[in-house]
């Protein structure tokens, strides 16, 4: 297997936006090929078959979403409130909002993992972890609420980020802000 981490970063980008706007039917590496602008035959050189692609395309999606270092210092500094975290469950939003083919590809997997025990352990732990380090984060900085909290917002923001993404018109995007405000208000407990 090739090596080059720039052009497998390139080829996973690309297996992302044929997940996202395909399905993971289209997922082929003569797709994933096309969509990166790379010879035929590209694809199959960095990946020993479409399982490989898939879970490595779920862990791209995953790398691209962390949070940046402004992101994780506007967390630390200051006080640690329900206004910090209302700030901090938008930027959120925003963050997933913004790469809307990663959360999309992210759904395809999670579906094509009802059919892939491996691809499914692979998810499940990858997502997993994922909470956990969000719990930790939250309860290690002080901020208010426990990890139920944080479990509960997870649940909901992800339901309000999949219909922003899916059926925008459901909600309006100007309600969005109000509606993570309304979401933090009611389940974190005030001190």
């Amino acid at each position: 297997m090739r090596q080059n981490p720039d052009r497998r970063a390139a080829l996973l980008d690309a297996a992302i936006e044929v997940l996202a706007r395909e399905g993971s039917r289209g997922l082929t590496f003569r797709a994933v090929d096309e969509a990166a602008g790379v010879p035929k035959g590209t694809a199959s050189n960095y990946f020993a078959n479409r399982d490989e692609l898939l879970t490595q395309a779920g862990a791209r999606v995953y790398e691209r979403l962390q949070p940046d270092n402004a992101t994780v210092t506007m967390a630390l500094e200051g006080p640690r409130d329900r206004a910090r975290l209302t700030a901090l469950m938008r930027d959120l939003v925003e963050r997933i909002s913004a790469f809307p083919s990663g959360h999309l590809a992210l759904l395809e997997l999670r579906l094509e993992a009802t059919r892939r025990p491996r691809l499914r352990e692979i998810l499940t732990r990858q997502i997993r972890d994922d909470l956990e380090a969000n719990v930790d984060f939250h309860v290690k900085t002080g901020l208010p609420g426990d990890a139920t909290t944080v479990v509960l917002l997870y649940l909901a923001l992800n339901w309000l980020i999949l219909d922003r993404l899916t059926l925008p018109e459901v909600l309006s995007e100007d309600r969005i802000p109000a509606l993570v405000e309304a979401l933090v208000e009611r389940l974190v407990p005030t001190d």
